[in-house]
């Protein structure tokens, strides 16, 4: 695929994100997906990327992460947002839910194979969260 063609392919893969429409994102993802959402805790297939939203939803219900800057090169993309969100919902990191808002920055760098996203690997401060939660880290 084009660089071009990479980049809408990703806006629909973070549009399914958005929508909560899991069962989609199978259909975006590699069979050999692995989703990296720190450095050395690789999990293997769509499921640990399902399972990982699901819990920034429930713990932030209606969340929005929008495109802030897309840059792509070969088979690679870097994807930059702004993450905003009410913690209204489920715990997040053992944090009960505190009725605060976040804004918080993240980065993505994904991999396509075979016209699919075979790798996802995120860069969030989870610190700066867990600070605007109110709590010391």
């Amino acid at each position: 695929m084009s660089v071009e063609t990479n980049k809408e392919f990703v806006r629909r893969f973070y549009e399914a994100i958005e929508q909560e429409n899991y069962e989609a994102l199978k259909d975006f993802c590699h069979q050999d997906f692995v989703f990296y959402p720190q450095v050395d805790t690789p999990f293997f297939g769509v499921e640990g990327l399902i399972e990982s939203e699901k819990k920034n939803f429930d713990a932030f219900p209606g969340f929005k992460m929008p495109i802030k800057s897309m840059v792509a090169e070969g088979d690679q993309l870097a994807v930059y947002f702004i993450f905003e969100g009410t913690h209204t919902g489920t715990p997040f990191h053992g944090v009960s839910a505190t009725g605060k808002n976040v804004k918080f920055s993240l980065l993505m760098l994904l991999r396509i194979a075979d016209g699919k996203i075979i790798e996802k690997r995120s860069h969030v401060d989870k610190h700066d969260i867990l600070r605007q939660l109110g709590v010391n880290s």
